[in-house]
């Protein structure tokens, strides 16, 4: 494409070198759609015929079918994917195909298609974020009555409902796809039109190639255009973000589907064995999803190093783009839908979460706040309230075991009616306020979120 200027051909090891037709094959069908659009302008423009026109596009909507049915030849001495469609398009239909390059360049058609393809991928992950939502509902709303024990520091701290513990998932979720769908907007302005740097001596109507493509605005500054990657580090970080709830998941499923645990039960679709121990049913989907997720966070960091350094505008460099960007979508999707499915056929142990959250220490800062009702200031009922957590360590036994003499002999803002604290279902009934974990409230979040989610 620049022999004109060059009197000896490129080394076969900087083809192999430089080739990116490898990987960005993937972007053929947005590359075509803006070809087809760019003819378009240059109809408008009266560069080409309405004849040329017609087989330019024909000839276009061939390639892909051939492309589309394996039967496409992608050529590593083409370099990309945008002179191995424009070189076969000239192959086919003559001189017309090689007009369809007039007034731009690879710097603003791979900018095109970059976007055009995060454009179509954040709409498939935005839904899929969704289903997993849903997935998560669905077994939130099918055990909303199993209470288990809610951790800090991995401790054993205050009880909650199964359902309110899911839903927090499902609350990150919900900002996971809100930030998709806004970096949407901003990835969502053509670029074509700009040239390799500054724009053409031949003006298109850019804001016809805009309407064709479904773009509601056009970049405004042609060094800019070309250069920017800002809207594939922002979809990039959200999806690493995405990985991090993901991985988070990961983490409380793995450790729920563990022996010490066994509060959830993974069908055999969804899990491994081991090649050697013949009783082991293993995790893996979470495993790999929690392991995966820092190679979502690697392709973020890829990205930016590769563009933090690079003067204007369009440097080679920036070929290194890609495959962070692919492989961060395609391991973000891959993600989404293997925990959509694995979650859909999950079983919760009903009896092992009731034997967990029989444990009275988890309502330790229900008596806390008994005492509190009864005047007691909260510091100091935090403290007696420790004591009788000690006298239990020492003795041997539960906060219910110990007598009222010994708990008025810590304080005698206790009373009779302490014991009626260790009532589960009337503790859990108490956490009324917005956001707890009440029987109503996280019967009100599952309709809420039924609701939004259409939820059968």
């Amino acid at each position: 494409m620049w022999h004109g200027r060059f009197s000896t051909p490129t080394a076969d090891l900087l083809l192999r070198y430089s080739e990116s037709i490898s990987f960005d094959w993937r972007l053929w069908r947005h590359d075509i759609e803006g070809s087809i659009a760019h003819s378009a302008a240059l109809e408008a423009a009266g560069l080409i015929t309405s004849d040329e026109r017609a087989r330019i596009v024909f000839g276009l909507r061939e390639i892909g079918e051939d492309i589309e049915a394996g039967r496409f030849e992608f050529k590593t001495e083409l370099e990309d994917i945008h002179m191995n469609i424009e070189r076969e398009l000239t192959r086919r239909i003559g001189d017309a195909g090689a007009k369809l390059h007039t007034a731009r360049s690879r710097n603003d058609q791979v900018a095109l298609d970059i976007r055009l393809y995060l454009r179509a991928e954040t709409d498939v992950l935005i839904a899929l974020v969704k289903d997993l939502q849903a997935a998560l509902v669905s077994l939130a709303s099918a055990n909303r009555e199993i209470i288990i024990p809610g951790y800090t520091h991995l401790q054993r701290a205050q009880p909650v409902f199964f359902a309110h513990h899911l839903l927090a998932y499902v609350e990150m979720l919900a900002r996971d796809a809100e930030r998709l769908a806004d970096a949407r907007k901003r990835l969502n302005v053509l670029p074509l039109g700009s040239g390799a740097i500054a724009g053409s001596t031949i003006p298109l109507d850019r804001e016809l190639v805009a309407t064709i493509l479904g773009f509601p605005a056009v970049t405004q500054n042609s060094m800019d255009a070309v250069s920017d990657r800002d809207f594939a580090v922002e979809l990039v970080a959200h999806l690493a973000l995405i990985a991090v709830h993901l991985s988070r998941l990961s983490e409380d499923v793995i450790l729920w589907c563990s022996s010490e645990f066994g509060f959830l039960h993974l069908s055999d679709a969804y899990t491994t064995g081991s090649s050697l121990m013949p009783q082991k049913k293993n995790p893996d989907a979470a495993e790999l999803t929690r392991g995966k997720a820092g190679r979502v966070i690697g392709s973020l960091m890829s990205l930016l190093t590769t563009i933090k350094g690079l003067p204007l505008t369009y440097n080679r460099d920036m070929q290194e783009d890609k495959e962070p960007v692919f492989d961060a979508v395609d391991t973000v999707k891959a993600a989404l839908e293997v925990f959509a499915g694995m979650l859909r056929e999950a079983r919760v142990n009903a009896a092992a979460c009731a034997a967990a959250v029989s444990d009275p220490m988890l309502l330790a800062t229900d008596l806390a706040d008994y005492l509190v009702r009864a005047g007691v200031p909260f510091r100091s009922a935090h403290e007696h309230v420790g004591k009788a957590v000690a006298l239990c360590t020492e003795r041997r036994c539960s906060l219910p075991e110990l007598t009222l003499a010994d708990y008025q002999g810590i304080s005698a803002a206790f009373g009779e009616d302490l014991f009626g604290v260790f009532d589960l279902q009337r503790a859990m009934a108490a956490r009324k306020a917005i956001g707890a974990p009440s029987p109503e409230n996280v019967a009100a979040q599952l309709a809420r979120w039924q609701g939004q989610l259409e939820i059968a």
